[in-house]
């Protein structure tokens, strides 16, 4: 198998739905194995961004919010989207102070992931912000947000036990505990 070669075939396309964050278009192809088919693509217009706050006495901070999407409350390291022609750390910044009110002296970018490859072109940059000062936090009018400020050996455990799913908080999370774990966070 050679892999710079794409075995789907693309016969054509049409855009679904528009609006400001997304894009669906529908494919008629011919897949892999040679029969006609369709395939879906939700298109993001945004970069996915996430931070992970931590503190110097090791605590990080979560947003809680009722995801529409999923019909239920998530708690999530703070995120949001980066609009094409803005740097995802200026973005990082914004959506950490607009979230939790919290503005980074210091913000290093841990990881780089596609979310959900298989039906989305979405892709995400997480950060991890310390130095960390306390102001006002200002949240859009689409989110009514709780934040929580916990231990983060607490909010590993979380990820642990399946308390957050959200697909960057648990990657996030889990990059972080491994920085930790080899002394590259200290």
């Amino acid at each position: 198998m050679n892999e710079t070669i794409n075995p789907w075939k693309v016969l054509s396309s049409e855009e679904k739905y528009l609006n400001p964050w997304i894009r669906v278009t529908e494919y008629k192809v011919i897949n892999p194995s040679g029969g006609n088919g369709i395939y879906g693509k939700v298109g993001f217009r945004n970069l996915a961004v996430g931070v992970v706050p931590l503190d110097e006495d090791f605590n990080t901070y979560l947003v809680g919010q009722y995801r529409f999407t999923l019909s239920q409350y998530s708690w999530e390291i703070p995120e949001g989207g980066s609009p094409e022609g803005t740097d995802p750390m200026d973005s990082a910044h914004r959506e950490l102070l607009e979230e939790t009110g919290l503005v980074a002296g210091s913000m290093e970018k841990i990881l780089e992931m596609h979310l959900s490859n298989s039906v989305t072109d979405e892709y995400a940059v997480t950060y991890l912000a310390r130095n960390l000062t306390q102001h006002t936090a200002c949240p859009e009018e689409t989110e009514q947000l709780q934040v929580k400020k916990l231990p983060f050996e607490l909010v590993y455990k979380m990820v642990e036990e399946g308390q957050i799913t959200d697909a960057m908080s648990v990657a996030a999370i889990l990059k972080i505990k491994l920085m930790i774990a080899d002394g590259r966070i200290s």
